[in-house]
């Protein structure tokens, strides 16, 4: 494919860029086909702060809790919590009894 240099405008900054042909050939060969919005500067500010926010959210205390429900085991009788809605129409096992079950299977 025949690829010349272009001249884009940033989306963040607005300031004029140039896609070279280099970068072009590197879209193509990962099948990107959509030009780039920003320029590197804010492409790498882009990153920073997305990975920035992903981190915050992983960190302890700020992720959201699994809502965990009580049970009884279905083969020994024992009170336990499962991170499912029992439907109540099939077996519901504590985790001892769910790997000997899961292994006769």
């Amino acid at each position: 494919m025949n690829f010349q240099e272009k001249s884009l405008q940033c989306s963040d900054c607005r300031a004029n860029f140039t896609f070279t042909v280099q970068e072009q050939e590197r879209f193509a060969s990962r099948g990107l086909t959509n030009e780039p919005k920003r320029c590197s500067w804010c492409r790498a500010a882009r990153k920073i702060e997305v990975n920035q926010n992903l981190n915050r959210s992983v960190s302890y205390g700020t992720r959201s809790q699994r809502q965990m429900f009580q049970v009884t085991c279905a083969q020994c009788g024992k009170n336990t919590q499962v991170p499912f809605e029992p439907r109540g129409d099939r077996p519901v096992y504590c985790s001892d009894c769910y790997s000997k079950v899961k292994v006769s299977r």
